[in-house]
């Protein structure tokens, strides 16, 4: 059965670029991202690993760890961080696991058939702190991952925990919310005393409350 919202994220055991990980331990009280490659030295994957590296302040900014997946080994990885350090001038600065046994990829449900049924499809995971699955991501081997979207739907995730709210269409940090259905007008007012405005009953737009604060 395929990992679904809601599920709790399977705990593993596997090596790494920074040795032997506890997955549930090694998130500890965070939120983390899990996202995986089909193999190493894949030219999309090598741009993707130093953008996430360059976001990795902003990530921590937010309480996120981050850590990628690829199915060839640790001394392979060790070369292609290598190549990804001279190609794209960024140095990798978070775990990657060697999932050389596909321990992490039956798991998670990366392994695609129809695909390949020996390489790990690019998906994207996003893990609340309760280790429930929050977001899943799959991409095509041409597509390039999108980072900021990455980080957009963390912020909203985090503010919608926090807050009665939903964020609507290409919401950014910053821009207008929507307060949830389910709040009443009268209890709407006590989250909101600076108002609201009411475009429909079911639709009421208020300014947005500040982003929880990183663990």
């Amino acid at each position: 059965m395929s990992l679904q919202l809601g599920d709790t994220a399977p705990d593993f055991e596997q090596d790494s670029t920074q040795g032997k990980i506890r997955f549930h331990e090694w998130l500890g009280p965070n939120w983390g991202v899990l996202f995986s490659h089909p193999k190493d030295f894949t030219p999309v994957c090598t741009t993707e690993l130093a953008e996430a590296a360059r976001l990795k302040p902003e990530f921590d900014r937010r309480g996120v760890k981050i850590i990628g997946l690829s199915v060839d080994p640790t001394d392979s990885h060790a070369k292609w961080e290598q190549d990804i350090e001279e190609t794209q001038k960024q140095k990798l600065n978070f775990p990657v696991l060697a999932d050389a046994d596909s321990t992490v990829s039956q798991a998670y449900g990366m392994i695609h058939p129809k695909s390949d049924p020996k390489l790990t499809v690019r998906s994207v995971f996003i893990i609340a702190p309760d280790k429930k699955v929050r977001l899943i991501l799959t991409y095509p081997p041409s597509t390039g991952r999108n980072f900021a979207e990455i980080l957009r739907v963390i912020d909203s995730l985090q503010l919608t925990d926090a807050h009665k709210v939903a964020t609507p269409v290409n919401w950014e940090n910053g821009q207008d919310v929507i307060i949830v259905p389910s709040l009443s007008d009268d209890d709407a007012k006590a989250r909101f005393p600076e108002g609201w405005k009411t475009l429909k009953p079911y639709l009421r737009v208020v300014k947005q409350p500040k982003l929880p604060s990183a663990n």
